[in-house]
C-alpha cells in the first residue's frame, strides 16, 4: 500500500469543516499543529504592530495514494480554497516509506476487501 502525505494550512475557523470535509472523504486520522502564522499574495494589515492576521493551523494527513486526491478537493472544498483567497491551501507529498501505520492498512485493506 502506497501513501501521500496530505498537508493543509488552514484558518482557524475553518478547521472543523476541513478535518470533517477530510474524515467523509476517507481519511483515517489527522495531526493538527495550531497557531502558525502566515501571509499570501497581498500582506494583511496591522494595527499599532498588532498583527490582524487569522490564526491557521497546519493539518497532516497520511492517506492512501488512491484516495488522496478526493480527500484533497474535499478540503478545498471545505475551507473556500479558491473561492475565498487567502483561506488556506493544501497539497500532497509522495511518502517513500512509513512506519506506525498498521492499524490504518488493516482498515483500509478491509474497506477494499467490503468492495469487491
Amino acid at each position: 500500500m502506497r501513501f501521500k502525505l496530505l498537508l493543509v494550512l488552514v484558518e482557524d475557523d475553518r478547521l472543523d469543516a476541513v478535518l470533517k470535509a477530510a474524515r467523509e472523504a476517507g481519511a483515517t486520522g489527522a495531526t493538527t499543529i495550531p497557531s502558525a502564522r502566515g501571509e499570501g499574495l497581498k500582506p494583511k494589515k496591522t494595527f499599532f504592530g498588532l498583527d490582524l492576521a487569522s490564526q491557521r493551523d497546519i493539518v497532516l494527513l497520511v492517506v492512501e495514494e488512491h484516495l488522496a486526491r478526493g480527500i484533497l478537493e474535499a478540503i478545498a472544498n471545505a475551507g473556500r480554497f479558491d473561492a475565498d483567497p487567502g483561506s488556506g491551501i493544501a497539497f500532497q507529498i509522495p511518502i517513500e516509506d512509513a512506519v506506525g501505520l498498521e492499524a490504518q492498512i488493516r482498515f483500509l485493506a478491509k474497506q477494499v476487501e467490503d468492495k469487491l
